[in-house]
C-alpha cells in the first residue's frame, strides 16, 4: 500500500472543501489543526495552509519544509518565518482581499482567534469546523482501505492475548504486552481525538471489578488507570481467574484509527455475565440490521436504549447507573470521536461512505461486558471491518 497521499485524493478534497466556501459565501479559509492539515495536504508539519474560494490552496511552513514538499499534495508549499506574515504571502499569491474567512473555531483557542482575528483585519471570521467534518465523515475507498490495514494489524495482536494473558499479572503488564504487538504492527498512534479535554492513549485493560471505575473519558468502560493525573485504562490491579478481562484498543495506521474491544477469561465466567455478553451481540445484530443511508443517527442508539431495557440492563447499558454514556457508536478516521455520532438528538442522515464504530457494552459489579466493531456504510448497510473472532477466549 502506497503511505503518501496521491495528489488526485488532495485535489478531490480540496474541490469539496471549496463547494464548501462557496456555499458559505466565504473567500477562503485557513486551517491550522494537524489533523485538517494532514487531510487536506498529505503532510504535517508547523505550518498554516490557506484555501481560497477559487485557486490553488498555499501551504506555508514555518519547520520542516523539505520534508512538506517531499510528503504534501499540493502545489504552492513554501516557507514562512512568522503567523504574522501569512497575509503578505498570500498577496504574493494574488489573494488580497479577504473579508470573510473561515477558521476552526471548535478547536482554535481564544488568544489564537484574537490573533488571526488582528492579522486579517477588517474580516469576518467564521466558523468553517462543520464543512470540515462533514467532508472528512464521508471516506474515500481509499482511505477504508487504510481502516481495513488497521483492523487487520488489531486482529493479529488480540490473537496473542491468550499468549499474553497470565494469572495475577497486572493490567498495565498486559496492556503494555498488547501495545507492543500493536506497535510492531505499525500502529502509529496516539489516537487523536478533537473534543476539548478528551484524551485516549492506545486504549483500555480491565478486569474483573475495575471496569466499574469511572473515568473522565466519555466512554462507557474508564479503567483505574495507574495514577490519579491519568485516570483512565489499565492500572496496577492483578487479574484473577474466573473474571471479565475487557480489552477495548484503537490502532492508529497511516493515521487512520480502527477501535475494537473484544472479551478473555482465565477459567469461567458466571451464567449471568455469559448472557450478556450473548444479548450485546444480539443488540449488535439488531442495530446493524436497522442502519441504512438515509436513517437518522440517533435510531440506531435508540434501538439499542430499548432492547437493553426490555432484557432488563436499564441501569448497567453502557456504563452503570448515573456514569452511562448516551450514545452507542462514534465515527472513526483520522480521529477517534468523527462524524457520525450515534447518539440520542443527532438528526445527522447516515449516508454511504461514513465510517464508524459501534460498542453496545454494559457493566456489572462484577466488571464490564460487551462488544465493539468498526464498520463502513455501504449503499444497502454497514459492512464490517474487522477480522477478530468475536466470541470471548477463555
Amino acid at each position: 500500500m502506497e503511505t503518501c497521499r496521491p495528489s488526485l485524493e488532495i485535489a478531490t478534497r480540496i474541490e469539496k472543501l471549496q463547494e464548501a466556501l462557496v456555499s458559505g459565501q466565504l473567500d477562503g479559509t485557513l486551517l491550522l489543526l494537524n489533523t485538517d492539515l494532514f487531510y487536506f495536504t498529505g503532510t504535517v508539519q508547523s505550518s498554516f495552509l490557506f484555501v481560497p474560494a477559487a485557486g490553488e490552496p498555499v501551504l506555508m511552513v514555518k519547520r520542516g519544509l523539505e520534508r512538506a514538499r517531499a510528503e504534501g499534495g499540493i502545489k504552492n508549499i513554501v516557507p514562512i518565518r512568522s503567523p504574522r506574515d501569512i497575509p503578505a504571502v498570500l498577496q504574493t499569491f494574488g489573494y488580497t482581499l479577504i473579508e470573510r474567512l473561515g477558521l476552526e473555531l471548535d478547536v482554535l483557542p481564544v488568544n489564537l482567534y484574537g490573533f488571526y482575528q488582528k492579522i486579517f483585519a477588517g474580516a469576518q471570521c467564521v466558523d468553517i469546523s462543520p464543512a470540515v467534518k462533514a467532508i472528512r465523515s464521508i471516506k474515500s475507498p481509499y482511505e477504508i482501505e487504510f481502516l481495513r490495514a488497521a483492523m487487520k494489524v488489531m486482529a493479529e495482536a488480540f490473537a496473542k492475548v491468550p499468549s499474553l494473558l497470565k494469572e495475577n499479572m497486572s493490567e498495565i503488564e498486559l496492556a503494555a504486552l498488547f501495545e507492543a504487538e500493536l506497535r510492531q504492527r505499525g500502529y502509529s498512534g496516539p489516537a487523536k481525538m478533537r473534543t476539548f479535554n478528551q484524551e485516549f492513549f492506545y486504549g483500555n485493560v480491565c478486569s474483573g471489578n475495575s471496569g466499574l471505575d469511572t473515568s473522565f473519558f466519555d466512554g462507557p468502560v474508564g479503567g483505574s488507570g495507574t495514577a490519579a493525573a491519568n485516570p483512565q485504562g489499565a492500572g496496577w490491579k492483578k487479574i484473577q481467574r474466573d473474571e471479565p478481562v475487557y480489552i477495548d484498543y484503537t490502532c492508529v495506521f497511516e493515521g487512520y484509527t480502527g477501535d475494537q474491544t473484544r472479551m478473555f477469561c482465565i477459567g469461567g465466567l458466571s451464567s449471568r455475565l455469559k448472557q450478556a455478553f450473548q444479548d450485546m451481540l444480539f443488540i449488535q445484530k439488531e442495530v446493524i440490521s436497522s442502519m441504512k443511508p438515509g436513517v437518522l443517527a440517533e435510531a440506531p442508539y435508540l434501538l439499542a436504549l430499548k432492547l437493553a431495557e426490555e432484557m432488563g440492563y436499564k441501569d448497567h447499558f453502557m456504563g452503570y447507573k448515573e456514569n452511562q454514556v448516551k450514545f452507542i457508536g462514534h465515527g472513526i478516521g483520522l480521529e477517534l470521536d468523527e462524524w457520525p455520532i450515534i447518539a440520542k438528538g443527532i438528526k445527522q442522515p447516515l449516508l454511504p461512505g461514513m465510517t464508524f464504530a459501534l460498542e453496545p457494552k454494559l457493566v456489572f459489579d462484577e466488571g464490564a461486558i460487551g462488544i465493539e466493531n468498526s464498520f463502513v456504510m455501504t449503499e444497502t448497510g454497514p459492512e464490517y471491518l474487522h477480522y477478530t473472532p468475536e466470541d470471548i477466549v477463555f
